[in-house]
């Protein structure tokens, strides 16, 4: 008999030991592959808290400008990390939550979730290098909040989450690239590959994040309304990767009425 795909999926997205969960999704993605889960769309979704790290406010973490100790570059590369495994969890979250889906959408979850982990497992390995690891410094729960905020309502939590909240990743991807690169510390060699991965990779993402937005919103309803009832949440970063943004699917118009809507001008 089958397994049941929302079952074994809630043990992983639930699982408090960071390298078990990894490897429990090893598994799981492979046999997902191999078809052998069943999709029980009854299943009701729970939700949970769901950190491996200590939250703060993300008005008092301290950030560093740039990475001219190896205690500073230490922390830069942890809130990535921690993006990144958060990433892990909304990925997850979305293959787990919402039912009654095209396989498409399991799939395309699945596999960016396994990508989240690549990039999760390269920036933990660079800490390790450095004597630090995912856990060691506090972090921000502005990834976990817009998921459970957008818990009942797909088109939101692919318009927010997937199409905005990693749209902006793109924006931030080489800023923290350059500041990175202030370091004189051998490892810095690492970071331009790194992040050129991740950075390939979260287009990828935030294209699906754009598919799935068009798929489940109704026909008349603007992404700049969902911002607006959103709002706590800045969709756009100061200055966004134009280039980066189209190869998603945003057009050259619609990054300007964000620029207009965010910049008030």
């Amino acid at each position: 008999m089958k397994r049941n795909f929302f079952e074994e999926l809630e043990k992983i997205l639930y699982h408090k030991d960071i390298f078990k969960k990894i490897e429990l999704f090893n598994e799981f993605y492979e046999n997902f592959k191999a078809n052998l889960y069943d999709f029980n769309h009854s299943h009701e979704a729970i939700i949970c808290e769901n950190s491996q790290v200590k939250i703060l406010h993300p008005m008092k973490i301290r950030r560093p400008k740039e990475a001219n100790s190896t205690l500073s570059l230490a922390k830069i590369l942890h809130s990535v990390a921690h993006i990144e495994y958060s990433a892990i969890n909304l990925a997850l979250d979305a293959s787990y939550r919402f039912k009654k889906l095209p396989l498409r959408f399991y799939q395309d979850w699945l596999e960016v979730a396994d990508e989240e982990i690549k990039h999760f497992l390269l920036l933990e390995k660079t800490l390790n290098e450095l004597g630090f690891k995912y856990g060691d410094f506090h972090a921000h729960d502005n990834l976990e909040k817009a998921l459970f905020l957008t818990k009942d309502n797909l088109a939101h939590r692919m318009g927010i989450v997937h199409r905005g909240l990693e749209a902006k990743g793109l924006d931030a991807n080489p800023f923290v690239l350059e500041k990175l690169n202030t370091t004189n510390h051998p490892i810095k060699s690492l970071f331009s590959e790194i992040f050129t991965i991740i950075l390939n990779d979260e287009i990828k993402h935030v294209n699906k994040g754009d598919f799935w937005w068009n798929y489940a919103k109704n026909e008349n309803d603007s992404y700049l309304d969902l911002c607006a009832k959103y709002k706590e949440f800045n969709l756009l970063g100061k200055v966004y990767n134009k280039t980066a943004r189209i190869q998603a699917g945003f057009s050259e118009n619609e990054l300007q009425e964000l620029d207009d809507f965010y910049n008030r001008k």
